[in-house]
């Protein structure tokens, strides 16, 4: 059986640039897998997707004309329903027998096997391999049901000369060709209206050839990019833009912003990429930074340009889809389009700073926060409430007075122009507002950086006072969500808690704060007076179980997360030097079997009523239950005083002695004594030795 590679292409109009790279992928994989699914292609075809502005398409390796027929085995029904006492077949046989195309002919042949506990008659039979044609129609059809589309479009196709009426089509943009070609013959498949042909249509204005008509499959990227003047290979013109852009910025001695986001969507925006210079007046760098940068990337697409020191230049980057010999006409239409924009920032700029932080307080109240928890004025009340308390407890008064400050003023930006035009400088531009009204750079900073950490790999707030706040701002969120009963489900989580937890327990962990978990979360409920139930135990579960998963996904094991987890070590700063100390202890020869003797001990008392860790000498009577106390009378000390001293590895290592006595007192010791106080005495050994064991962690759980 003769195999040929496959190309296949939808145009169209241009798509989503957002959802581009996604659709692309999606188009490739779901054909290309129907198609092995089929039997066209093999499992190990290679699969190369292309995506452009106006054009998804696939490259198939390795398909087959026609696949190869299978041995298919269909259930009948039961040998009972099937067959009559003489073995003849029944009318309901003969009649599921017609439905599938055979007759009566075929009851010898029909196979007996168990279905269940009752024996069922099947049909076997060989069913013909599906055609290119018909297989490509299929797998076509399913790929572009089966798009991520985030909103369809219903269009008209052109009215039929020999049809009344007109057809409707709905799809992401409308479909203006199709390219079916496997090698060099097209193969004859339809969608959308449209029948598969070999040629497509390039650049819409620097197309070498109109159509490009394309001679085998294999000459796809390589015609369109001749004849066409497109770079059809979404990642091939993702690596060019940012050739381009770097060389740029490298002349002029500067560095383009990086942003993978917006490569991503200026990628989707183009189909042959030109890079160009472009300036803006000096006197907008007056405005801050931020502003400038987030305008020109959010607006325009523009690629901001940064010197040596980090510093905003008055030169940015356009990616142009259009390569004029003379770019003047372009660069100059791109300065004027962004000039607008970059006053409106000023001016923005220029009108908040009329009005400082401390008078726009009062205006919080008229901000409605949440329905059940009232306005953002009761929130900051809540939030300075928090970070006061927080604040006494790390560092007295004096930090308490600016934390509960700072909380006062951070969410004051949020009644500003600049933030109400770009929500995304809410913080940023509270502390460039804070320094206008002559006030500290640590109530500043603590502005500024109150929503971080941000997402994942986010910096931390760079001051204590920084650090409350963010505390007390995150733990407002929690403790009033979870009150209110809006806790996060399956993949829903409105309100950003998961991210607010993780933010907390980031925090708490890299900065080592002296908080307890629980003694926090409780120390916040007050604030919110009658407002809430209290959440406390629930939302501590739900911070210790996002706790155990970015563990894991550190790279640390199940079974050392649940070991140290399984304790709710109360300050979170303690986790790492607990995770690494119970890593060394499974390293050890003596760990496993510790850790099968702590199960085993745990289930014994478990069976008991509450036992006092209390060893009576006198009372000891086997020689090997004498030899573990003893043991632990020398080990003890030094285990007590190493886990005092915060080395957990070592307090941990110095236990791996006490092996050798566990085993012989489990092999020559009867736990569970007729005589009650010999009961009591073993039972108080094994609660001292359990007590000591899991000082650090549950050892128990490190046991296959």
């Amino acid at each position: 059986m003769t195999t040929q590679n496959l190309l296949v292409e939808l145009l169209v109009e241009e798509l989503p640039p957002k959802a581009l790279k996604k659709l692309g992928l999606a188009f490739a994989s779901v054909l290309a897998d129907s198609l092995k699914a089929q039997g066209l292609a093999s499992a190990h075809a290679v699969v190369t997707d292309f995506a452009s502005p106006r054009r998804l398409a696939v490259h198939v390796t390795d398909v087959a004309t026609q696949a190869p027929d299978k041995a298919v085995s269909q259930k009948l029904m039961p040998v009972a329903v099937g067959l009559d006492a003489a073995g003849a077949a029944t009318p309901a046989l003969l009649k599921k027998l017609q439905s599938l195309g055979a007759d009566a002919s075929a009851v010898p042949g029909l196979q007996r096997a168990l279905d269940g506990k009752a024996e069922a008659l099947f049909l076997e039979s060989n069913v013909r391999g599906a055609t290119l044609t018909e297989g490509l129609q299929k797998a076509l059809t399913e790929a572009i049901a089966k798009l991520p589309i985030p909103k369809v479009m219903t269009y008209q196709l052109e009215r039929d000369c020999e049809l009344p009426g007109w057809s409707t089509v709905s799809f992401v943009r409308p479909a203006h060709g199709l390219v079916a070609l496997h090698g060099s013959s097209v193969v004859p498949v339809s969608a959308l209206g449209l029948q598969a042909g070999n040629s497509t249509q390039g650049h819409r204005f620097e197309a070498a050839k109109s159509p490009v008509v394309m001679g085998h499959a294999d000459d796809y990227a390589a015609t369109l990019a001749r004849d066409g003047a497109v770079i059809a290979s979404f990642e091939a013109r993702r690596a060019d833009i940012a050739r381009q852009l770097q060389a740029a910025a490298q002349a002029l001695g500067a560095q383009p912003v990086d942003d993978d986001a917006l490569l991503d969507e200026v990628t989707a925006l183009v189909e042959r990429p030109n890079v160009l210079v472009c300036a803006f007046e000096k006197e907008f760098l007056e405005v801050p930074q931020e502003c400038l940068i987030l305008t020109m990337k959010a607006n325009q697409k523009y690629f901001p340009l940064l010197d040596a020191a980090g510093k905003l230049s008055n030169r940015f980057l356009i990616v142009s889809n259009v390569s004029p010999a003379d770019p003047s006409a372009v660069i100059d239409g791109n300065e004027r389009v962004v000039r607008p924009r970059l006053a409106d920032a000023q001016f923005f700029f220029n009108q908040d700073r009329k009005k400082t932080l401390e008078s726009r307080v009062e205006g919080l109240s008229k901000v409605v926060y949440h329905n059940k928890l009232g306005s953002q004025g009761d929130r900051m009340a809540r939030v300075c409430a928090i970070a006061r308390a927080i604040g006494q407890q790390l560092g007295g008064e004096a930090l308490a007075d600016q934390a509960a400050h700072a909380a006062r003023l951070a969410k004051t930006d949020l009644l500003t122009d600049m933030v109400g035009e770009f929500p995304e400088l809410q913080g940023t531009m509270g502390g460039y507002y804070a320094r206008h009204d002559g006030l500290s750079d640590d109530i500043a900073q603590a502005i500024e950086d109150h929503y971080k950490p941000r997402f994942a790999g986010d910096s931390l707030p760079r001051n204590p006072v920084g650090l409350v706040v963010a505390l007390a701002d995150k733990l407002e969120t929690l403790v009033g969500m979870f009150g209110t009963g809006n806790v996060p489900t399956g993949d829903k989580d409105p309100f950003a808690l998961r991210r607010h937890a993780l933010g907390l327990i980031r925090m708490l962990i890299e900065r080592d704060l002296a908080l307890d978990v629980t003694a926090t979360l409780q120390a916040a409920v007050p604030a919110f007076g009658a407002l809430i139930s209290d959440p406390t135990q629930a939302l501590a579960d739900f911070v210790y179980d996002r706790l155990a998963g970015t563990l894991r996904e550190q790279g640390y094991s199940a079974q050392e997360v649940d070991a140290v987890l399984a304790l709710r070590p109360q300050r979170l700063g303690e986790v790492p030097k607990r995770l690494l100390a119970v890593r060394a202890f499974a390293a050890l020869p003596e760990s496993a079997a510790l850790a099968a003797a702590n199960k085993r001990i745990g289930n014994i008392l478990k069976k008991t009523d509450a036992v006092d860790a209390h060893v009576s000498p006198v009372l000891l009577q086997e020689a090997a239950e004498k030899e573990l106390y003893a043991a632990l009378q020398s080990v003890l000390p030094h285990a007590n005083a190493e886990f005092e001293a915060g080395d957990y590895t070592a307090s941990l290592q110095i236990l791996a002695v006490l092996r050798t006595p566990v085993d012989a007192f489990f092999d020559g010791v009867m736990v569970n004594a007729e005589q009650m106080d010999l009961r009591l005495n073993r039972l108080g050994l094994l609660q001292s030795l359990h007590l000591a064991m899991n000082r650090v962690a549950d050892l128990s759980k490190l046991a296959a």
